[in-house]
């Protein structure tokens, strides 16, 4: 598959290495943008608050898959939409899910370790599911749907929970990948 990842961080340049060792031809696209149009999927893997800014960078967008990796902490989806997924469609026009937004990505090198695989929630347009619930689990997860992309704003909301019960990211992640090896 033909994938372009918006966002060179630890939840983009993570996913892009796994679905490159799983055959997958991946091009990675930082700050400065840039056509997308070659891509079967879109992968947005920029800070919550930066998702205007990165689409506006991208061309090529229109009636694409796109897949919203994006977390809200601390700041709000753009005025008059409910969650950035929501905003995410109404730039590209096309199939739009919510995906990989609650895993942690310094746990990506770990997933080959884990005692069982891990699960990916994503929420989405039916016609995204496909492409979806195959890159979950070429990235190592398997796929759970957890409805329509009016769930995102639920799912964007997952990860200040995951926070407070953890205390913060470290202490969060070092119980997590405890707990695995039990």
């Amino acid at each position: 598959m033909k994938i372009t990842v918006v966002g060179r961080g630890n939840v983009g340049g993570g996913l892009a290495d796994r679905w490159e060792r799983s055959g997958h031809e991946v091009t990675r696209l930082g700050r400065d943008g840039g056509d997308v149009s070659p891509a079967e999927v879109v992968l947005v893997a920029v800070p919550g608050a930066a998702i205007g800014d990165a689409l506006d960078r991208v061309t090529g967008l229109e009636g694409k898959t796109v897949i919203d990796a994006t977390n809200l902490y601390d700041v709000t989806p753009p005025d008059g939409f409910a969650s950035n997924a929501e905003y995410v469609k109404s730039r590209t026009g096309g199939p739009t899910a919510k995906s990989f937004n609650v895993n942690l990505a310094l746990l990506y090198p770990q997933l080959g370790e884990a005692r069982a695989r891990p699960s990916d929630l994503w929420c989405g347009d039916e016609e995204a599911r496909e492409v979806v619930e195959q890159l979950s689990r070429d990235a190592g997860y398997d796929p759970v749907n957890t409805g329509p992309l009016e769930n995102a704003a639920l799912q964007e909301s997952l990860l200040p929970l995951i926070f407070a019960v953890g205390e913060g990211i470290g202490p969060f992640v070092y119980r997590f990948a405890a707990l695995d090896r039990l």
